[in-house]
């Protein structure tokens, strides 16, 4: 399964999409409500490495299928908006199809 680019990219994807929820809703509230400054930095660079690595699979798969700037745009956008990994990854399902 992780030998597909396509693959990789939907899976880190919702991996860093999780993470980012993690981050905003639970490790920020718990940095500014409850005084514990350790749940961002925890959560912080998990998030950031999936971050990373979210980059480097969306340039992966837009190099080994010739994605246009468009989409590969919409994928980086995807990447720093709540729940946008999980929104990118359910348009890439309706127009390419699962990748069997």
């Amino acid at each position: 399964m992780l030998n597909n680019p396509l693959d990789r990219l939907r899976i880190v994807g919702m991996m860093e999409g999780a993470s980012f929820l993690v981050l905003l809703g639970i490790a920020m509230p718990l940095k500014y409500l409850a005084g514990l400054p350790q749940a961002v930095r925890v959560v912080g660079m998990i998030h950031g490495l999936l971050f990373v690595l979210y980059v480097a699979a969306v340039v992966g798969v837009s190099v080994s299928m010739r994605w246009p700037p468009r989409r590969v745009l919409a994928a980086l956008v995807a990447a720093v908006l709540p729940f946008g990994p999980f929104v990118f990854d359910a348009h890439l399902r309706r127009t390419l199809g699962p990748q069997d």
